[in-house]
């Protein structure tokens, strides 16, 4: 059981690490990151009322996200938060046709499912949380 709880932190590194790096970046440059949002779904079906206050806070929950990742907390309940927000970020990305970001956002949302069936199959919820 050890070796898993070993292995299974090694799995979730490259996805927390993304996440960790995505909202950290982020955060020192929350305004201009917020702008370039806004202005980036300008074509988008979805208000700017919207978007405007989900730009601040993705930056954030990616950083959380990444960061109980990173350290085994709750991470079956990480993981479904990871595939909701991927799930947002898909809808949105899917709204401006930027298909390039919805292929990164299926990976990162293939990985973490992955991980969670994973977990989920050999039932070691206790073990890894």
């Amino acid at each position: 059981m050890k070796d898993f709880k070993t292995i299974f932190f090694f799995l979730r590194l490259p996805v927390a690490v993304s996440l960790v790096g995505h909202g950290l970046v982020r955060l020192p440059k929350l305004t201009a990151f917020s702008e370039w949002m806004v202005t980036t779904m300008e074509k988008s079906v979805i208000p700017a009322a919207l978007i405007l206050p989900f730009s601040y806070i993705l930056p954030v929950a990616e950083a959380v996200i990444g960061i109980l990742l990173l350290v085994g907390f709750k991470t079956k309940y990480t993981l479904y938060a990871g595939l909701i927000l991927m799930s947002v970020l898909i809808m949105g990305s899917c709204s401006i046709e930027n298909w390039s970001a919805v292929e990164a956002q299926l990976l990162h949302s293939l990985y973490m499912f992955g991980l969670l069936w994973l977990m989920l199959k050999y039932n070691m919820e206790k073990i890894i949380s």
